[in-house]
């Protein structure tokens, strides 16, 4: 009589337990129906970035309020989502590429999730995402090495020539574990070395000036004239030019090939407010949220129908190598 006392306590015990827990969950969610909470990074989240305007508008057209989490860059978003899989406080990842499709995948992290306006993007982004609407693309570029025409050396042609004496601390790079940029350049050299990997980078060391922790540091180190030379995107002369900075940096064409970033956005799963997750996705796509992207992002759109400003109009068509 005493154990089933003991095991009718015990009972009664769990189940109010299970309804605290499942009380809770329904309150946070409740709380946030109204909020949607986005990973991602600062040039996206920034002031100059497309984040505040696509969140007001977003907002406009829902009512839904978005808060935006700057986690530093795209590995960063993955690292943090990863880190609180047991318990997902944010509802979508926006800046996870190809180059961390795997990756992703592998977590399980992301659900995936077709939008309802998907046909508005161009064709092959979403095979670079692995074709499975894991990942949902908002933007795209080719990498490049820019370089400062104004500087005294003269441009690189290759991968191979930047290892030359003449451009020695004359590289900016990023680095590969915290920054997607850096993460690129890694592949591009995976990509046209194979297995001599190590030997090109042991030999390209001494041109390296410094690696920043992600792309703004960086970027703004090439800009600040410390080094002639950075890793970024075919795109990011365009914004010089919008701005009347003049074309003195250029995107170079290299003959190896060029490797491609595709950035996506995600649905996390057991997102807190993934219904508004769904919608903020399928704006995020929208030709009226994809206008902001080429001025603001400084990178080509994925919505097949937004028409390029003019600044965009010089920009190089590289070669593109990687598969993904």
């Amino acid at each position: 009589m005493e154990k089933k006392s003991c095991f009718f306590k015990f009972f009664i015990f769990s189940l109010l337990v299970c309804s605290v827990l499942c009380s809770c969950k329904k309150s946070v969610n409740s709380a946030r129906k109204n909020e949607l909470v986005v990973y991602t990074y600062d040039s996206f989240s920034g002031e100059w970035g497309p984040g505040p305007e696509i969140a007001r508008l977003f907002k406009e057209k829902t009512g839904i309020t978005v808060t935006y989490t700057d986690c530093g860059d795209g590995v960063q978003i993955l690292s943090k989502a990863i880190l609180e899989k047991n318990a997902p406080y944010a509802d979508v990842l926006v800046g996870v590429d190809n180059n961390l499709y795997e990756r992703a995948r592998e977590s399980g992290v992301i659900e995936v999730y077709k939008p309802s306006n998907a046909n508005v993007i161009k064709d092959n982004l979403v095979d670079s995402l692995g074709g499975n609407w894991l990942l949902t693309p908002y933007d795209y570029s080719p990498f490049a090495i820019i370089y400062n025409s104004l500087s005294d050396i003269e441009p690189p042609e290759c991968l191979e020539d930047l290892t030359k004496d003449i451009y020695k601390k004359k590289l900016i790079l990023m680095d590969p574990r915290t920054s997607t940029p850096g993460l690129g350049f890694d592949t591009w050299v995976h990509e046209v070395y194979g297995d001599k990997y190590d030997d090109y980078m042991a030999r390209l060391t001494p041109s390296i000036l410094t690696t920043a922790p992600g792309w703004s540091v960086g970027y703004g180190m090439f800009t600040d004239g410390e080094a002639p030379l950075v890793i970024s995107y075919v795109t990011s002369p365009a914004y010089h030019i919008e701005y009347g900075e003049g074309d003195q940096f250029k995107a170079l064409e290299f003959t190896d090939g060029h490797v491609m970033q595709v950035e996506g956005a995600g649905l996390v799963k057991g997102a807190p407010n993934a219904s508004g997750a769904k919608k903020f996705i399928e704006f995020l796509i929208s030709e009226e949220a994809q206008n902001i992207i080429p001025l603001t992002q400084w990178m080509y759109p994925s919505n097949k129908d937004v028409k390029l400003p003019d600044s965009y109009s010089t920009l190089i068509n590289p070669k593109i190598i990687n598969s993904k």
